[in-house]
């Protein structure tokens, strides 16, 4: 019996308990989605996008409504999502529409058409990896793991085996097309236990962090204060 066969079994129990978490990627390949990229800034820290734009003049006291656009696809020369069956690129796709849609419903009247007061919100998704979900359970617990784990974190901010996702994103006013904010971000595995046992759990965590963040930051740039700042 090898040893992965001697450790999974106590390795998979654990991992139904354990919880979830993604970190932020130290590095993301640009798409082209955006259309000016030379306006974005590196992140300011605090799990902030690698890359964003915030216009300074906008007032986002005065959005009430939301226009969401279905997520597109953008796969540039050697993008992972190439490897990936259409059905997953369409359940994945409709996945993270979801969830930012299900983030915004209390805050914002979801609308299907421009007007005054909407904001529209653009989304493509320009990488998604599935996970090694043997490997990953492996090297999330063995002390070997961890050492190979690490050496890959310090170069690209997330472990080794583990599933990851890079965005691109933008707001917009819906009724007169001005930028409002603008994004790039890439997420992964932190080699967490729980949900090793899905090849795309890292990157479902990764599109709920991103919506729970949208809506966080959306709720500051309104001015309240009872803000509630998503756990990665």
């Amino acid at each position: 019996m090898t040893m992965a066969e001697r450790f999974l079994p106590a390795l998979l129990l654990v991992a139904m308990t354990a919880c979830a978490s993604t970190q932020q990627a130290n590095t993301v390949v640009r798409s082209g989605f955006l259309n000016d990229y030379s306006i974005l800034q590196k992140d300011a820290g605090d799990n902030e996008a690698l890359l964003r734009y915030v216009n300074p003049t906008a007032d986002w006291k005065q959005y009430t409504k939301v226009m969401i656009d279905p997520v597109q696809l953008w796969m540039g020369e050697g993008s992972s999502l190439r490897d990936i069956p259409r059905e997953e690129r369409i359940r994945l796709t409709s996945l993270l529409l979801g969830k930012i849609r299900n983030a915004l419903l209390s805050d914002y009247r979801v609308v299907r058409e421009a007007g005054p007061h909407v904001m529209r919100i653009s989304v493509a998704l320009t990488e998604a990896e599935a996970s090694n979900t043997l490997l990953d359970t492996i090297s999330s617990v063995l002390p070997t793991g961890y050492v190979i784990s690490g050496t890959k974190s310090l170069a690209t901010g997330t472990g080794t085996f583990v599933g990851s996702a890079s965005v691109e994103a933008k707001i917009t006013d819906a009724e007169f097309g001005t930028l409002l904010a603008s994004a790039v971000d890439g997420r992964g595995g932190a080699k967490s236990l729980s949900g090793v046992t899905s090849e795309w759990n890292d990157v479902e965590e990764s599109f709920q962090y991103w919506a729970s963040t949208l809506r966080y930051r959306l709720c500051q740039w309104r001015g309240e204060h009872s803000c509630v700042k998503p756990k990665a």
